[in-house]
């Protein structure tokens, strides 16, 4: 169950460095507001691997809150862009 775990860190790790590479890349504000949202789920991910591998579950409560967290910034950045995003004034 280790390798299994250890694996899965890995691939989530390398997918945590390239959505951070997108977040600051994107080409446009929407394609860094869904960088940052993979970003937060790929940090959830983590959160509840190192809690399955650790043997403790108050880490998932952590988990729970920070997706939900993550979850209503990303409706915060949508409603953003949907009225406009960023002026100029």
């Amino acid at each position: 169950m280790s390798i299994v775990i250890l694996l899965s860190l890995v691939v989530m790790a390398l997918a945590l460095c390239l959505a951070f590479v997108r977040l600051f890349r994107g080409p446009s504000l929407p394609d860094r507001v869904v960088a940052l949202e993979l970003f937060s789920s790929m940090i959830v991910g983590i959160i509840g691997v190192v809690a399955i591998a650790t043997d403790v579950p108050s880490l998932l409560d952590v988990a729970i809150v920070m997706a939900l967290m993550a979850f209503m910034a990303t409706i915060g950045f949508a409603r953003f862009l949907e009225r406009g995003g960023p002026r100029d004034d």
